[in-house]
């Protein structure tokens, strides 16, 4: 948990970053609420999310951190889950631009995973960007897993995307991650899985507060589809949450 709270603190601070090194950053707090989670104490869960997003003169990184708190019928229960994903970037190292067609980069891609319990796995493989109509950003990584301590390892694949679109004097923003484990190493129970996480977000804070403090307040819902949740065979979640987002 030490090493969670120092990597946030460096990774959350502008003034980690010499400013010829950082190009932009985005910090901010989500609250969701909902409720049919497999695998918990309780289906009800409210969570807390700390992100940080950012590009610097070798690549980009994006990490998140959740605190998790249910209702159990024994008391309150808590735990928390985060990853850290940075990316080195080949046309920014190489100073020209690496790719070809709608593909805009090629980087090394990488992604620690840590959490309560028998949750630490080191993810390494190829990000690819792409240009596409429609698209804010798209970005298509492929892993290989390596599980410290439980029996995940294997090789997944993971698109992350945002769009938007210009509603009135606001916005309304689709992004969201999948997480597909598509092949794991030998025969211990663990099952490939499937983790679809979108949301939609109306940005309030831009009809509220004005023009001025578009991006800042959003409010939406949350989807949450996982097939084999933790590669367990025939646990499938398929859930929503209400979230209220605030960037810094």
């Amino acid at each position: 948990m030490k090493k969670t709270c120092l990597l946030l603190a460096l990774l959350l601070s502008p003034q980690a970053f010499c400013d010829d090194l950082l190009q932009w950053t985005d910090t901010s707090v989500t609250v969701l609420y909902g409720d049919d989670y497999k695998l918990a104490p309780s289906d009800e869960q409210t969570t807390a999310t700390i992100e940080s997003a950012g590009a610097w003169k070798y690549g980009d990184w994006f990490l998140f951190h959740d605190f998790i708190h249910m209702d159990d019928s024994y008391g309150d229960s808590n735990t928390n889950y985060g990853e850290i994903s940075p990316r080195f970037s080949a046309s920014k190292i190489l100073g020209q631009q690496v790719g070809y067609g709608a593909i805009t980069d090629v980087s090394l891609a990488l992604t620690y995973e840590h959490g309560e319990g028998d949750v630490e796995s080191m993810l390494y493989g190829i990000g690819l960007d792409f240009k596409a109509p429609y698209f804010s950003y798209l970005q298509l990584n492929t892993y290989r897993r390596d599980a410290n301590n439980n029996n995940s390892s294997g090789w997944q694949f993971t698109p992350v995307w945002r769009m938007d679109f210009p509603v009135g004097d606001s916005n309304i923003v689709f992004d969201g991650f999948m997480d597909w484990v598509f092949a794991s190493d030998g025969d211990q129970g663990y099952k490939t899985n499937l983790h679809f996480n979108p949301q939609i977000k109306y940005d309030l804070g831009a009809i509220i507060f004005g023009a001025a403090q578009k991006n800042r307040l959003m409010v939406g819902i949350e989807y949450d589809y996982w097939k084999n949740k933790y590669g367990v065979d025939g646990v499938d979640q398929n859930t929503y949450s209400v979230i209220v987002k605030y960037h810094f």
